[in-house]
């Protein structure tokens, strides 16, 4: 009986033993010497959403330029209240190209191209002379953005063929849609954006593929102009701040 336990026991010490010396095996690794070089390109491809972190004016009439709607029933002691209505998913690609700063620090920047939408809801009914319903609950404001990030990547310790990351750093966005229309709210061209995110580095035998998530977020008020009388004003002038945030989901193959 005593040699039968004696038997098990060592029989569960082997496999244990086994077991640990088959996870400390190293696998084969791929592109051993991709981080040594100087320079190297990629491109990206991804999925965005587009958010505002808007300030209203508490009452309206806060706002020195408003100008009040009797018909309407908007006075000064008018409270105006806007928020987003959903985040709308949408598409990114762009380029990257790095350079190699130390063994663990890369200075990247990705140019590209960004094409997103946000839907502004107010308490009140919308009217946009562009609608043809007259009446909708919420304002829809679409971008395509001319991205420039320029971000430095700080790496872990590659683990066999997987290496994880952040990313922080700057971008500057231009806005270059443009349309007919004259729009109820209008933002600025031109904004400018802190960014940080993570990801992970896995080294295929030929290329080097990377999942990121990376938070975008404005640092200047991106409301534009008024629009012209022909429209209701007070949706803008409702606004005293308008910051734009942007989280990216992105592969990148390099």
């Amino acid at each position: 009986m005593q040699v039968t336990v004696k038997k098990k026991i060592l029989f569960i010490l082997l496999i244990v033993a086994g077991q640990c010396a088959f996870a400390q095996k190293e696998r084969v690794k791929y592109l051993t010497t991709f981080d040594d070089k100087l320079i190297h390109f990629g491109f990206t491809i991804g999925v965005n959403t587009l958010d505002f972190n808007i300030v209203n004016y508490n009452p309206i009439g806060d706002n020195p330029d408003f100008i009040p709607y009797p018909e309407d029933g908007v006075t000064e002691a008018s409270y105006i209240r806007s928020d987003l209505a959903t985040l709308v998913p949408g598409f990114t690609v762009g380029i990257v190209s790095s350079l190699r700063l130390t063994q663990d620090f890369e200075l990247r920047f990705l140019p590209g191209l960004s094409f997103g939408e946000r839907q502004i809801t107010y308490n009140v009914p919308v009217v946009d002379i562009n609608n043809y319903t007259q009446e909708s609950d919420f304002y829809s404001l679409k971008s395509t953005y001319l991205d420039f990030p320029l971000l430095v990547k700080y790496k872990a310790r590659r683990i066999n063929n997987d290496r994880p990351y952040v990313i922080f750093g700057g971008a500057f966005r231009q806005d270059i849609s443009r349309t007919a229309q004259e729009d109820l709210v209008k933002l600025k061209s031109g904004g400018v954006y802190a960014e940080v995110g993570g990801g992970w580095d896995h080294y295929f035998p030929f290329f080097r593929f990377s999942v990121e998530a990376k938070f975008s977020f404005g640092l200047n008020n991106q409301l534009g102009d008024l629009p012209a009388m022909v429209q209701r004003q007070y949706y803008a002038q409702s606004i005293k701040d308008l910051r734009s945030k942007i989280f990216t989901l992105c592969f990148h193959f390099e």
